[in-house]
């Protein structure tokens, strides 16, 4: 029924007409300029515009050296306006440098901390600004800093490093609860758990991983926020032939280290280890 409505039918539409214009690669041809043709129309005018800029540039440069030949005064020369920026290790610098102001805003925005709420030891400036570590303590000497004196710092050791921990003097100072701990290396009793009667670096007869939990504490200690290294203590060789320090508790010590008379069959002991799938808990100390 459409003809009821189009007797005529449907004409033709008439296509617009398009205009042609010289190829910029070949002057000698026509090409369209319909919208499939424009980038490359637009490019080619671009690199015609940077052609005729450089060709004056050339020129007044080539006056300009002709002019110093004959002794006359000349401005500073031009630099090229067709030379591409090079970046270069200063641009990178500023790019990174605003890089990240720009996160850190935005941490600030939403978190309300630059840092996004890290808080790990890449925050600490301790960790690309060590405190010095050279420092050699005596044993009589560390015991100065037990925190007996409120005008020295609050020194701990464990397997011969020395760390301060005045941060926290309520904890290590006369009266807290570790205060033990301060001006000794007790090594032994971070890894038993003996803290009144391991009050040393003795680590003989210790199993691996009593030996593991040392190496987690002084982990602890190394990757702490307010604690931090000040230097090692030298300690006086232990005689072989002395007894190996008993554990606090018998029963452990019975678990731990069998006597020789107990029933094991004429196999070897074997040290039972905690659980495979829980790591030692550090508790602040």
């Amino acid at each position: 029924m459409s003809w009821i409505w189009n007797p005529s039918g449907n004409a033709p539409k008439q296509q617009a007409t398009e205009e042609m214009v010289p190829d910029p690669g070949d002057p000698n041809r026509m090409v369209s300029n319909k919208p499939a043709n424009q980038p490359f129309l637009v490019y080619h005018e671009y690199k015609l515009k940077q052609e005729r800029l450089h060709q004056a540039w050339l020129q007044r440069k080539k006056e300009r050296e002709e002019k110093l030949a004959r002794g006359e005064k000349v401005g500073p020369e031009e630099r090229d306006p067709t030379a591409e920026e090079e970046v270069g290790l200063l641009g990178l610098l500023k790019f990174i440098i605003y890089l990240l102001l720009i996160i850190a805003l935005a941490g600030k925005f939403f978190t309300g901390s630059f840092l996004w709420e890290y808080d790990g030891k890449w925050a600490r400036l301790k960790t690309y600004w060590p405190e010095p570590s050279g420092r050699l303590f005596s044993e009589s000497y560390l015991v100065t800093f037990d925190g007996t004196d409120a005008s020295k710092p609050i020194y701990i050791a464990i397997d011969g490093d020395v760390y301060d921990v005045s941060g926290n003097r309520r904890m290590y100072g006369p009266g807290g609860s570790y205060h033990s701990m301060a001006g000794v290396d007790a090594a032994r009793s971070f890894a038993t758990g003996c803290f009144a009667t391991h009050r040393t670096h003795d680590l003989r007869g210790l199993t691996d991983q009593e030996l593991k939990g040392v190496q987690n504490w002084k982990k602890f200690f190394a990757d702490h926020k307010t604690y931090f290294k000040v230097g090692k203590v030298l300690h006086p060789p232990i005689d072989p032939q002395s007894p190996v320090p008993e554990h606090c508790d018998p029963k452990k010590d019975q678990t731990t280290h069998p006597t020789k008379g107990s029933d094991d069959g004429g196999k070897p002991w074997v040290q039972p280890g905690p659980p495979t799938n829980r790591e030692p808990e550090h508790q602040e100390l």
